[in-house]
């Protein structure tokens, strides 16, 4: 009996680890705020992450976006191979300012056209579109890792 009753202790502090991390984590989610408003974002930061993005998904939460995070500021291409979903590209500098922004329709075809921003770049954040016009341009953003 003493056997049991040391598994259930066990379990249950096992439970409670488990459940304070989902916790913790969920509250320290990543997140760019534009405008005061928050998008929690993924990040893609290497080369493979980069080159999928947000291909073949069917869909993306309301208030979720993804982060292309490169080594150098510059001029980064985008395209929208097999991208389902159409999207804003809001390309931001390394002062954290929004560049430009940009409207990507879905391609599944061979060739599709190439998005560029006019001003170099460092960071891109990829949202559902219309979530954000181009009168965000010129204004700083907040990045919580």
């Amino acid at each position: 009996m003493k056997k049991y009753i040391w598994i259930l202790i066990i379990f249950a502090i096992l439970s409670i680890i488990l459940l304070l991390t989902i916790i913790s984590h969920k509250n320290n989610l990543s997140y760019i705020e534009i405008n005061n408003k928050k998008i929690i974002i993924e990040i893609a930061d290497s080369p493979k992450e980069r080159f999928s993005g947000l291909m073949f998904r069917e869909s993306l939460c309301e208030d979720c976006g993804m982060l292309f995070i490169f080594e150098e500021e510059n001029f980064h291409n985008f395209w929208m191979k097999n991208t389902l979903i159409p999207l804003d590209m809001v390309f931001i500098n390394s002062d954290l300012e929004i560049v430009d922004i940009l409207y990507a329709k879905p391609c599944i075809e061979e060739i599709c056209e190439i998005y560029t921003s006019k001003e170099k770049a460092v960071y891109v954040l990829e949202v559902n579109q219309n979530i954000f016009n181009k009168d965000i341009i010129g204004k700083n953003i907040k990045i919580n890792f």
